[in-house]
């Protein structure tokens, strides 16, 4: 996403900053669209945003961070900063994501529950690759 648009989707949004109150906020957000709280392991977050009319969100993290979900095995980095676009069980458009594939790191674009099955979450790749888990792999206590 170009910083133009984004520019345009930060106008009138409600931004926090300080990590306990960012990440709060962002787990609200996530709880509130029906996406597990811990799927965004951020650390030290300087910044969280949310325009409720265009759905846009970001994080801005102090620097680059990856976390590992123990119970499927996949490692995830986060860039400094992280954007969707989210709505009820999805976060679209989303950027500074990457999943690890075996020795390639390949970005996210798209995170939703799956409709048809209960309790599941699909990541897509920009590559139209995507893979499906269980939503308790990334329950906070992961």
């Amino acid at each position: 996403m170009t910083s133009q648009i984004a520019d345009s989707h930060r106008a009138g949004a409600e931004v926090v900053k300080g990590h306990d109150i960012c990440k709060k906020h962002a787990m609200e957000l996530l709880e509130e669209v029906g996406l597990p709280r811990g799927l965004l392991a951020l650390s030290d977050i300087e910044e969280f945003g949310y325009n409720r009319t265009s759905r846009f969100m970001w994080i801005v993290q102090k620097k680059k961070n990856e976390h590992t979900f123990k119970k499927i095995k996949q490692t995830i980095s986060y860039a400094t900063e992280v954007t969707a676009f989210v709505e009820k069980g999805k976060m679209m458009k989303v950027t500074g994501v990457k999943t690890k594939e075996m020795f390639l790191w390949l970005s996210l674009v798209e995170v939703y529950v799956v409709e048809s099955s209960a309790g599941k979450l699909t990541f897509k790749t920009g590559s139209g690759l995507s893979k499906t888990f269980d939503a308790e792999a990334f329950a906070l206590d992961e």
